[in-house]
Parts: structure tokens; C-alpha cells; sequence
């Protein structure tokens, strides 16, 4: 008996593509194939890392830049080069699709590729907005197929220690949080600085604290180019009484990715182009108790420094793996889908603080500029 091809199982369910899981859904055993969109900034990041694993084929590849799919198509010959999104879509043995490109095009994209019935992984942030992200997550339920954003950090072995310490309530009662995310360049003219970088820290905040902000406000400057706001201020109050601070720049002398966590028992620092990228710092202050009646004193701490060991697998391979496995299962991670939402509410909650800002700048500026003159 003639044996089915991969693409007639593909396309008719047949036993050679699929077993079936617990809850009744097809589950794909052969390799899975995969349909990048976007090779510009951290597409060819996304192909390499699918390229390498053993139970994926990425079979195309499109950008709008034909002499960038040729250079990669030198590199990965196998694959079929396309300028119209389209291809991959109308591909029936496309199982996944990549989106890599600018976040004003994710919610087409995404939202296309799933009506097209593909599982699909989106770049970070998933969307522009909070209300394209609650339609993607309704599409992706809809046709019962997995939605995923990237949000690499959280698969980052020094993210998930620091995850740990905390709930083991090391650090003890957690009083701020500060983070520095700069560096000169790469300058966007498409979106803000806060939607460029801040969703890396937006997305570990959420991931440690276990809890949405109950404020949020940010100050910035478009300093390079009118209207993009280029470096940024955010402040969070969260339930749990602790507030945090983050900078995020592209016009800074030097790179910096570092992170401050700071407890009633012990102290973190994070820097995440470090060779040591977690210290734990059994640093503080302590009340001793007086003898007598005088008042209490305030004496500080300062004990040992514990560098823990972390694994040294890349957070982009962690991810991509989830994502593949998900798709085998037809089992989305729910709780990263949330998170990635609250992530996109954050941005807009930013951006819209950074806009009343510079409007109410605006508007005081002239006033100051005639008390000026007239004083």
C-alpha cells in the first residue's frame, strides 16, 4: 500500500502527520515547517536558531529587500525566497509562521497568518496596541492554533535565578527595583525608545513581581528626531507597596544593561554584559536593640557576595523550542500570551504618559519664556 506524502498528511490530518493529544487535538510527529517573515534586525537571529534544531525545516523566507533574502538564501540554500507574504500563507504544508519585522505591521501579519489556520510566534512586542493583541489572542482561540510572543529575557538562566531568590523570599521584603537599559544606537524612527527597549524590562518586572503596576508614569526627550522619543524616565508603583525605575535610551556613551533588585535582607545586581551577571549582596541595615531606654540604632550590614552558578544555554534557543513543542502539542503557554499582553499595555501606558508630558512642556514653555522676559 502506497504510503501518504508528507504533504498529503499535511493537508488531509492523515496518521503519518499526527497523533492525538488528551484534550482531542491533532499533534504533529514529523518535522515541523516553518515560514520566517522578516530578516532585518532579529530575523536572521530567529532563522539561525530554527535552521539548527533537528525536527524543523524553515522552507521560507521574504523580506521586502531582495538583496538581503538572496544573501541568506546563499547561506541557507534550501529555503524558497519570497517578497510576498502571501506565499507562506497560501503554503499548505507551512505548519509556523515567524514574524520578525516592525511592530506596526505585527497585528496584519499575526492576524493573517492565523486566520490562515498557522501557529504563529511574534517578535516582541505583539502588538501596538492592547486592543490588536486581545484580537490576535481571540483569533488564535478561535482557529485553535498557538500564539506566541518573543519575550527572550524570560528564558534567560540569570531572569529565572533572580525568579527564584524571590520566591524564596531571599532578598527578603522587596523595597525598589531600578534598571538601566541603554546604549548609542541602534536609533529607530519607527517607534519610541520605551517600545523598543522597555519591553524587556516591562516583561522581567511583570515576571518577578507577579503583579501588574497600579502606576505608571514617564518622562523622556526626543533629542535626535522630532516626535521619537529617545530617552526615557518610567516610574511603577506596584500592590505590593514596591516601586521601580527604569531609564532606556539609545544615546548613551556606552552599553549598559543593568539591574538593580533591593530587599530588607539581601541585595541584586544584574548586568547582563557582564562575565558575572548575578551578584546576590547580603547587604542592609539592621536595628539594634538599645540597652536601656535610648533609642534604637541603625547599624549596616555588609556580609558576603554570592555569585550563583547559571546555565549557559542561549535564551533565543529556549524560547524557539517552547514555541516548536507547542505547536507539536497544540498546547499555547497561556500565562507567557498574558504576559506578553500586559507587556503591550504597559508600552501604551508609557508612550501615552511621555505624550501628556511633552504636551503640557509644550504648553508651560511660553509662559516660562515671558516670566523670563518680564522679570
Amino acid at each position: 500500500m502506497k504510503q501518504p506524502s508528507d504533504e498529503t498528511s499535511h493537508k488531509n490530518g492523515g496518521p503519518d502527520a499526527h497523533d492525538v493529544n488528551g484534550n482531542g487535538w491533532q499533534v504533529l510527529r514529523r518535522r515541523v515547517n516553518v515560514g520566517l517573515i522578516g530578516l532585518g534586525y532579529w530575523g536572521p537571529n530567529v532563522l539561525r536558531v530554527l535552521t539548527e534544531m533537528d525536527d524543523v525545516t524553515v522552507s521560507r523566507i521574504c523580506d521586502l529587500d531582495q538583496e538581503r533574502l538572496h544573501k541568506f538564501c546563499r547561506r541557507h540554500p534550501y529555503t524558497i525566497p519570497t517578497t510576498d507574504f502571501r506565499m507562506i500563507l497560501d503554503d499548505p504544508k507551512i505548519d509556523a509562521v515567524a514574524v520578525a519585522t516592525p511592530v506596526e505591521s505585527h497585528f496584519e501579519l499575526a492576524s493573517q497568518s492565523l486566520d490562515a489556520g498557522k501557529h504563529t510566534f511574534v517578535e516582541k512586542p505583539l502588538s501596538a496596541t492592547v486592543r490588536e493583541a486581545d484580537a490576535l489572542i481571540t483569533l488564535a482561540e478561535r482557529e485553535n492554533v498557538v500564539l506566541m510572543s518573543g519575550l527572550t529575557f524570560l528564558y534567560s538562566a540569570p531572569v529565572r535565578a533572580i525568579k527564584e531568590l524571590l520566591q524564596r523570599r531571599e532578598l527578603g521584603d522587596l523595597y525598589f527595583i531600578s534598571s538601566s537599559r541603554v546604549n548609542l544606537g541602534p536609533y529607530r524612527k519607527d517607534v519610541s525608545v520605551v517600545c523598543d527597549l522597555a519591553p524587556h524590562d516591562f516583561s522581567m518586572l511583570l515576571y518577578w513581581m507577579d503583579e501588574f503596576p497600579t502606576s505608571i508614569r514617564a518622562i523622556g526627550k526626543d533629542a535626535i528626531t522630532s516626535g521619537i522619543p529617545d530617552v526615557a524616565f518610567i516610574s511603577m508603583g506596584f500592590p505590593s507597596g514596591v516601586v521601580a525605575n527604569l531609564e532606556v535610551s539609545w544615546i548613551a556613551p556606552s552599553k549598559l544593561r543593568r539591574t538593580v533588585i533591593v530587599g530588607s535582607k539581601k541585595m541584586v545586581v544584574y548586568d547582563d554584559v557582564s562575565p558575572e551577571q548575578v551578584k546576590v549582596f547580603d547587604k542592609g541595615f539592621d536595628y539594634n536593640k538599645p540597652e536601656g531606654f535610648g533609642e534604637w540604632q541603625l547599624a549596616t550590614r555588609t556580609g558576603d557576595i554570592v555569585i550563583p552558578r547559571l546555565d549557559s544555554s542561549e535564551p533565543l534557543v529556549s524560547e524557539l523550542s517552547e514555541f516548536i513543542t507547542s505547536v507539536r502539542s497544540r498546547n499555547a503557554p497561556r500565562d507567557s500570551l498574558r504576559l506578553s499582553r500586559d507587556v503591550v499595555k504597559l508600552i501604551e501606558a508609557a508612550d501615552r504618559s511621555l505624550r501628556l508630558d511633552a504636551e503640557r512642556t509644550a504648553k508651560e514653555a511660553p509662559r516660562r519664556t515671558a516670566n523670563l522676559i518680564a522679570g
